[in-house]
């Protein structure tokens, strides 16, 4: 089962970066203090110079981001389906090491929670009001009829084509570290393809590229998460001076609640994956369950069931058109495109090293079939839930004339804060306020699980596949993603974030095609021998 080319990556055997490839982790830090620097001391200028670079490369990469991310589906579903399926992803005996719970709750922690805590209500409201098809159709929108094309593209950023972009970049991780023997780390994918080379300058180049994505990545997921802390901790408690007037946290809340967050964030991480991350990633479950049941129970049942339903099956009849359409960015549709469809590809891409090579540390002992279906299908399937029974209840609030405009002024005004204005508009009284609480200890426990599952796997890309990095290289990731965090923020919000990711995301792209083309001739030369056995 292993390969017979062997990747070697030099780590430094002794001083500071013992246990570290030098190089990648001198240009990472290099490229991402550079970062820093600049946003802390030009952030007017830094947020300018960001926003053009971005709407150029939109403008002249959106169709391919289409592309690409159709091309990330189709590569996950013809593994699963194929007689490859059944190979397993290790040696052919091997077991799994976790149990389904605890591989599922760390993998939908890592790879979605605390994005559907900031965007479950917020999101169906946002389309509720506008989206391609109301565009397409000139009808209006915030009434019964938009509520099926609002759901539609929630389903479409939140579903089959998020999960299968972490999956294309942890099947190739987990299918060449565990059943071909080589380094978990990025440049593995690419050995059918680039061999030796990938021991020198080009395999470093693909590491670096991976850890400065993941970088801004995660970056971005904690900059939604501690806004979205803070304005729940104004809301609920009243006690003022945590926001400004527009609704957006003072600098001094977000640095504050950063530093605490982070903090434990790197503690966690200290404890390595098989302890803190998994115990973390399980009380997120339960947490997320008991939010979900408060919903089922207090909101919108019956609506959000039938909204469930047909979602669901309008979703699936539409894939494909959703899968490849593509509008003109300088027009009002393509416009919407940009600031959702490939702002959230771009993100998942961002996201891909982070996610991917965590789900193939958790996911050894797995068949590829077993690894798709339960990485692509089944977290899409708990999305839709969750986004029909929290969004379907906002939708309903607001149709029936309860909500009297509340949710949606808070879309368009504070999207941070619709999760705690929509649970106080059901009236459950102490509940609701457990609940509430409850939703700020799920908060601060996904993004702390985000980020030290962030720490983790830039240490193993660095440490050359070593998920066991030592302990004061985690620590020391720890505090540089605290300041890409604070710095973007301090310069220009979520916006600069979200640029600077989409930025970054590009080039891990192209690496990821590198990867479905790697895998596919891998299993197509190495494993056919053993096709009549599959």
């Amino acid at each position: 089962m292993s390969s017979s080319k062997k990747i070697k990556i030099g780590v430094s055997k002794s001083g500071f970066y013992s246990g570290l490839n030098p190089i990648v982790t001198l240009i990472s830090k290099t490229v991402i203090a550079l970062l820093v620097i600049y946003t802390v001391a030009f952030p007017d200028q830094a947020v300018k110079v960001l926003g053009q670079v971005n709407t150029l490369l939109l403008a002249t990469f959106n169709t391919y981001y289409i592309y690409a991310v159709a091309t990330f589906l189709i590569f996950c579903f013809a593994c699963c389906l194929s007689p490859f399926g059944k190979l397993k992803l290790g040696q052919d005996d091997e077991k799994p090491e976790f149990s389904f719970f605890s591989w599922f709750s760390m993998m939908f922690s890592a790879g979605m929670g605390i994005g559907l805590m900031f965007y479950s209500i917020g999101e169906p409201l946002y389309h509720f009001q506008t989206n391609p098809a109301l565009m397409q159709s000139g009808a209006e929108g915030a009434n019964a009829a938009a509520v099926p094309s609002a759901m539609r593209y929630t389903l479409l950023h939140w579903g089959l084509h998020a999960w299968a972009v972490y999956v294309t970049a942890g099947l190739a991780l987990a299918y060449f570290a565990y059943r071909k023997g080589l380094p978990l780390t990025i440049r593995s994918t690419l050995q059918p393809l680039f061999g030796d080379k990938l021991n020198g300058s080009a395999g470093h180049l693909v590491d670096i590229i991976a850890v400065v994505a993941t970088t801004l990545g995660v970056a971005t997921t904690m900059g939604a998460g501690v806004t979205q802390l803070v304005a729940g901790v104004e809301f609920i408690t009243g006690t003022g001076g945590l926001v400004t007037s527009d609704g957006s946290p003072t600098a001094t809340a977000l640095i504050v609640t950063l530093l605490v967050v982070m903090l434990l964030s790197t503690i966690s991480a200290l404890t390595g994956v098989s302890k803190g991350v998994k115990w973390l990633s399980q009380v997120n479950v339960i947490l997320s369950i008991a939010l979900l049941v408060f919903f089922i129970v207090f909101g919108s049942t019956l609506f959000s069931l039938e909204l469930f339903a047909s979602s669901v099956i309008d979703y699936t009849v539409n894939l494909i058109p959703l899968t490849f359409s593509v509008w003109d960015s300088n027009t009002a549709i393509g416009a919407w495109q940009t600031g959702w469809t490939i702002l959230y590809w771009a993100w998942w891409i961002a996201f891909a090293p982070f996610v991917g090579l965590f789900l193939a540390r958790i996911s050894r002992g797995r068949t590829i079939r077993e690894f798709v279906l339960g990485c692509v299908v089944v977290p899409s399937l708990v999305c839709f839930a969750w986004m029909a029974f929290l969004g379907g209840t906002g939708l309903d609030l607001e149709l029936s004339g309860i909500a009297k405009g509340a949710i949606t002024q808070a879309v368009n005004e504070n999207i941070a804060s619709v999760l705690f204005v929509t649970i106080d508009l059901l009236n459950s009284g102490v509940l609701g306020s457990i609940i509430k609480m409850a939703s700020i200890v799920l908060i601060i426990t996904y993004l702390v699980t985000s980020a030290d599952s962030g720490v983790l796997v830039l240490n193993t890309i660095m440490a050359g596949g070593n998920d066991n990095p030592e302990p004061k290289h985690r620590i020391i990731w720890g505090v540089i993603l605290t300041l890409v965090v604070g710095s973007l923020l301090l310069a220009g919000g979520m916006g600069a974030i979200q640029k600077a990711m989409m930025i970054g995301a590009l080039p891990f792209s192209v690496v990821m095609i590198l990867m479905c083309i790697s895998m596919g001739k891998s299993l197509l030369t190495t494993e056919r021998k053993t096709k009549s056995d599959l």
